[in-house]
């Protein structure tokens, strides 16, 4: 049996209790709604493998069986919240496209689909049966028909419900306070990765913002009471899946022959963590195993078992669940393949095999034909007229009979009935002669002459429909430009739209057909025409990537500022697809606003740095740098995103290019320096205190960045040296010369880097608690005062150094007035008044030590400020310095002395 590892347990699953519950009301009831925050482990004395932790939405969080002892405690409910979607299929009751969680397939209806909230809401037949697919690669599992079963009313965390911070909460007072109440406005997706997974919120005070009901296992909220009068939803508890029973992956069953061969290259494509739950049983797991994921293998052969023995070099060889594997040459020379349409996905697998450009985004989700197969299993793909070479993990074997819906995006919503299929049936069927309907197909197959007589014969039928379209639309999508163009001539009407709402520029837009587009905006087509799903022309082509019909349209002065049903800009979606050619375009538009906000109140500004979209920023930041600070409802600033979202390249354009405020405060009072230590950003932290950010900046809390960062360092357990992003921060630590054999965590060593650059160290926060108060490692408390002494002492050198050019200078001006030549003096004691001097030794080797032994300091200033003085004056005094040392390198002087005047004696005395 091949798992689907997408329909694995994952965190942030919506679950209810089981068919093998015997826990009470530990949920608070039957139909209350929980979420999975954690997984079991082999090994773990709390949480032991085949079970997980749930946090119920009333607030009660505990473990439970999910094939422990062979239990099963939970159903799942709805696993949108981890991103599952069914890229290609639209809900044929409330047409939303692209199913997100499971889909509820119709067997007697053809091509009906539904989403888990219309199936469970009984629309459609109840009399009729249904697939349940887990996920879009998993196989369909049959339920019985709806009708007379129990439905069972949802509770929680829903539309309408009331309530109050939850145990994940890490957003200070935006809800006004502890206990503070507030009403759930809607359950929404965050973004395109996940769905159902975050709520917003409205609270007692006014303010609205979204939090997570299970984006990525997190839990903002607590319910404290469900929805009056509202319907949250119901369930049919026998059609839910349980958790922890994977379901089987879509696999064609061969009886004649095993999946791979002898000799069959193949790589492992999946997560260490889903790989090593798929091994269980097929080989087991060997943490080695990991150094091979993405490598290409060769089939040594096929176990007893039926896994996959495969062999990495002459040494080397592990055994696969074969579900684990991708078998590289799958297709051959005139297979007919389908592109797969995650854009990230694609880029993902591209590196290394052809790579990727943004010329390919058209060919995602379209189907295309193998013209060569490479040595190493690549593949050359002819799609829509080019060539391009893929990874044949980018691909996948297409058949007639499955939903070829080429013109959708994530955001593009067309009819469940496809145009190919809807072409393919033009293009069969057989025409009569004296039927106007004929029109439509010679506008398919491109036959000028024939629809010209048609039109000229049945002037009255020029905007017939065949199979719910028009000529003129067939003709616009197909690119027939001449058709087109004796169309027109006959008075077709441009605007006429199909029972989607799209119109000929629309399917001209789907076509990727420029030269159409042309022609019809120039003969006066509605360029900002919104269809059934709210989107112009402009808007399939930016989804599509379609960069010479974005062109046309913006230069017949399409609106670019026009905001779709969330409050996205055409911009906003190719930031978010990061169209290079198409922001290009968009950002040149003479009257685009970059003002205008989508409905989270991002400006383009703001989406851009959201994003960490390099080229958008700067063409943005060229045309509208007042926005740089501009502050979002919340008060997050560009630079704040970036920050919070480890976007450095980004951070530098704002900083360096837009010369942003890099201590602007959100409504919480955080700085970007307090979000970029709240995740552990190294580097952003680098570059934050390398711009001149306040490393003392205190939040709402009174909270520096260094108290943050050292209440959260748990949560940072990698060490810091292991970090590629923070290998540059560390260096600097151990150049210090305090670490010796200490190993900081990302937390630590970001603590650490602040009290070097002058984070103070005995700032008391509003609870009256200093930096030093949340470290419990008596090492890396040493550490810390090292390094803020060490930045006090450097700032002491530097102030002397400049008393002493200040004096220099007034000096050198008396002298110059007076007439007299400046004499230079060697430095010698002064008079002890009766006491005598310790004699030097012979070699100068201590000139320091009368100082620091509490000798009469005639100069006024501070002892370690005249040892320094001393050292820069006569750099021969310290017989252990370099040679050649000028006594300008402060620094080098600095670590050499520290450990001299360190109190504690357990310090090394490091000597340079």
């Amino acid at each position: 049996m091949d798992l689907d590892p997408c329909a694995s347990m994952q965190v942030g699953m919506r679950v209810v209790r089981g068919v093998d519950w015997k826990w009470g009301n530990q949920d608070n009831g039957e139909g209350n709604v929980g979420t999975v925050v954690e997984i079991g482990r082999q090994g773990s004395p709390t949480t032991p493998d085949k079970t997980v932790v749930v946090q119920w939405d009333h607030g009660t969080r505990t473990n439970y069986r999910t094939g422990f002892q062979g239990a099963y405690d939970l159903l799942l409910y709805d696993n949108a919240q981890i991103g599952v979607r069914h890229p290609n299929i639209i809900c044929d009751c409330c047409k939303k496209h692209g199913i997100r969680g499971m889909r509820w397939k119709c067997k007697v209806c053809f091509d009906y689909d539904l989403c888990t909230q219309c199936y469970m809401n009984n629309k459609h037949d109840l009399s009729h049966a249904f697939e349940r697919y887990e996920t879009a690669h998993s196989r369909p599992v049959t339920v019985s028909q709806r009708q007379n079963l129990p439905r069972i009313t949802l509770r929680g965390t829903f539309q309408g419900a009331k309530v109050v911070r939850g145990p994940d909460w890490e957003w200070g007072n935006q809800d006004g306070g502890e206990g503070k109440t507030g009403r759930v406005v809607d359950i929404r997706g965050w973004d395109v990765e996940t769905g159902r997974s975050v709520a917003s919120v409205t609270w007692s005070d006014g303010t609205t913002n979204v939090y997570r009901v299970g984006h990525k296992g997190k839990v903002d909220l607590k319910c404290i009471m469900e929805a009056s009068g509202v319907v949250t939803g119901s369930y049919y508890k026998e059609h839910l899946p349980r958790l922890g029973k994977p379901a089987e992956l879509q696999r064609k069953e061969s009886t004649e022959r095993h999946p791979f061969q002898h000799g069959d290259k193949v790589k492992c494509l999946l997560d260490v963590d889903i790989l090593r739950e798929m091994q269980e049983g097929h080989g087991g797991w060997n943490p080695k195993m990991a150094e091979f994921i993405g490598q290409t293998g060769t089939v040594h052969r096929i176990t007893d078992r039926g896994d996959v023995r495969v062999q990495f070099n002459s040494e080397t060889r592990w055994t696969f669940h074969p579900g684990a594997l991708t078998k590289l040459n799958t297709f051959w020379v005139d297979d007919v393949v389908r592109v797969i349409d995650d854009m990230e996905t694609v880029k993902r697998f591209q590196a290394g095999h052809g790579e990727w450009t943004d010329e390919m985004a058209p060919t995602l989700g379209h189907i295309g034909k193998v013209i060569n197969v490479f040595g190493d299993g690549d593949l050359r793909v002819s799609v829509g007229g080019q060539s391009w070479t893929f990874n044949p993990a980018c691909l996948t074997a297409y058949q007639r009979d499955e939903d070829a819906n080429l013109m959708t995006t994530e955001n593009t919503k067309e009819s469940k009935s496809t145009f190919i299929s809807v072409l393919e049936k033009l293009l069969s069927q057989k025409a009569e002669l004296d039927n106007p309907g004929r029109l439509v197909i010679e506008a398919a197959h491109g036959n000028a002459v024939k629809v010209r007589d048609l039109v000229q014969k049945y002037p009255d039928k020029v905007d017939i429909k065949n199979q719910g379209r028009t000529a003129l639309q067939v003709a616009s999508h197909l690119g027939r430009v001449e058709v087109m163009k004796i169309l027109l001539q006959a008075h077709a009407n441009i605007d006429l739209r199909d029972e989607e709402g799209d119109s000929a520029l629309h399917y001209a837009a789907f076509g990727n057909q420029a030269e159409v587009a042309s022609v019809l905006v120039s003969k006066g087509a509605n360029t900002d025409l919104l269809n059934n799903a709210k989107c112009t022309a402009l808007y399939v082509a930016v989804n599509k990537g379609f960069t010479e019909v974005v062109r046309v349209l913006c230069e017949h002065n399409c609106d670019v500022n026009f905001p779709d049903s969330y409050g996205d800009t055409p911009l906003h979606y190719a930031i978010t697809a990061d169209s290079k050619s198409i922001i290009e375009i968009l950002t040149e538009v003479p009257n685009i606003d970059f003002t205008v906000q989508n409905r989270p109140g991002f400006n383009l500004l703001h989406h851009s740095a959201l994003k960490g979209n390099k080229l958008a920023i700067k063409k943005i930041l060229a045309r509208a740098r007042q926005l740089v600070d501009a502050k979002k409802e919340d008060g997050f600033t560009a630079l704040h995103l970036a920050a919070l979202n480890n976007h450095k390249e980004a951070a530098e354009i704002l900083i360096k290019e837009g010369r942003c405020d890099v201590n602007l405060k959100n409504n919480r009072n955080q700085t970007p320096l307090h979000l970029a230590v709240t995740q552990g950003h190294m580097e952003l932290v680098q570059l934050l205190v390398s711009e001149g950010c306040d490393v003392n900046a205190e939040d709402e809390d009174g909270d520096t960045a260094m108290h943050i960062v050292l209440e959260r360092q748990q949560l940072m357990s990698i060490m810091a040296e292991e970090q590629e992003e923070g290998s540059s921060l560390f260096s600097k630590l151990q150049a210090s010369g305090f670490l010796g054999n200490v190993e900081l965590n990302v937390g630590a060593a970001i603590a650490c880097y602040l009290a070097q650059e002058g984070a103070d160290i005995n700032y008391a926060n509003h609870r009256g608690k200093s930096p030093l108060d949340l470290i419990s490692d008596g090492r890396i408390v040493q550490i810390i005062k090292n390094l803020s002494q060490k930045f006090r002492m450097l700032q002491e050198n530097e102030e002397m150094h400049q008393m002493s050019s200040d004096d220099n200078q007034k000096t050198q001006a008396r002298q110059h007035r007076s007439g007299v030549q400046p004499q230079f003096r060697v430095h010698r004691p002064a008079e002890t008044h009766g006491r005598t001097p310790e004699p030097l030794p012979a070699d100068g080797g201590a000139d320091h030590l009368p100082y620091l032994h509490r000798q009469p300091n005639q100069t006024g200033l501070p002892v370690w400020t005249q040892f320094m003085h001393q050292v820069q004056q006569r750099p021969n005094c310290l017989s252990h310095l370099p040679a050649g040392y000028s006594g300008q390198d402060s620094d080098l002087c600095l670590r050499v002395a520290l450990p001299l005047l360190s109190p504690s004696q357990n310090l090394p005395c490091v000597l340079f």
